[in-house]
């Protein structure tokens, strides 16, 4: 008998960074983190907040140290183009579900923009049944497709821009800059019952998370495609997802008491969250906050990690 094959075991490495991915459709979120995970060999990774496989677009990946401010990212706004069925509603609010109502399109332009208009600022939404959120530790999903509708609280969620890209008979196209936590789909579903005809959403894309943007984001086939240093060098430093906080410097002395979480003394505002950095250009410690004068540590790196990404 022949002998079996011996597997390869890769071998994993510390990594630390962000990786911008433009998440294909029809991907989990998990799957492509898995996906990309393996092809830098890296030890530890983690994403950013889930993007259903519907949806396309930029999903920030964390490796090692990174990983630490995934939950700014998290919390951070995002941005979506979000295309739209009007007349068409749906049992999950977008196109992987069945068919519930169809109703007749005959709204103006003008009825749009009041529509659009009324949806602008601070709302009230209930999330969708067909949702990731837990409800006595299952997801709800789960009892969607049991059949069974659970009450769902409303929460307060902040539509900071929400623009008319394109309308073509039936179908709209629109532009979302909105808190953490909106539902783009309760959206869709929204304003097609303000408009009388219903509404489901058929493509959904992230464009924007906090300071980045799917522009500089790269695809699962095209990093597939490079050799694993130019994988590597596509990494950013984690202080990339807190790039719009403010920036506070530290002397070295200061740097160090900081890194071991010491509050150190600085003239500076109130502040409720900034970016620390020793005297070095990339000497990047962590987040924080300024509270009556006070730099008060919030997620630090550790001394090995600070000097990894310092020699990049």
């Amino acid at each position: 008998m022949s002998e079996r094959p011996q597997r390869i075991k890769t071998v994993r490495r510390a990594i630390h960074g962000v990786l911008l991915l433009d998440k294909p459709l029809g991907w989990s979120s998990n799957d492509a983190l898995q996906k990309a995970k393996w092809l830098l060999r890296a030890e530890k990774a983690g994403h950013t907040g889930t993007l259903d496989p519907l949806a396309t677009g930029l999903l920030p990946l964390c490796f090692g140290a990174g990983t630490k401010f995934s939950q700014i990212s998290l919390d951070a706004d995002k941005a979506y183009t979000a295309t739209l069925q009007m007349g068409v509603t749906t049992t999950t609010g977008d196109l992987e579900g069945e068919v519930l109502e169809r109703l007749p399109v005959n709204f103006s332009r003008e009825q749009l923009d009041t529509a659009v208009a009324a949806l602008r600022g601070e709302i009230s939404q209930v999330p969708p049944m067909y949702s990731a959120l837990k409800f006595e530790g299952r997801p709800l999903y789960e009892y969607a497709r049991a059949g069974i509708a659970i009450e769902r609280p409303s929460r307060r969620v902040t539509i900071h821009a929400l623009e008319i890209m394109d309308w073509q008979d039936d179908k709209l196209t629109l532009s979302v800059r909105c808190s953490k936590g909106t539902y783009v789909r309760t959206l869709a579903e929204d304003l097609g019952r303000a408009l009388g005809c219903g509404a489901h959403l058929t493509a959904l894309r992230r464009t924007a998370s906090g300071p980045v943007s799917v522009e500089n984001a790269i695809s699962l086939d095209a990093l597939a495609a490079l050799t694993e240093a130019e994988r590597e060098a596509l990494l950013r430093p984690p202080d990339s997802l807190l790039a719009d906080w403010p920036e506070v410097r530290l002397s070295q002395d200061e740097a160090t008491r900081f890194l071991t979480g010491l509050r150190r003394r600085v003239n500076a505002p109130d502040q409720p969250h900034v970016r620390v950095y020793g005297p070095e250009p990339q000497a990047f410690l962590g987040g924080a906050h300024i509270q009556g004068g006070e730099l008060i540590p919030d997620r630090l790196l550790s001394p090995q990690e600070v000097a990894s990404l310092s020699e990049h």
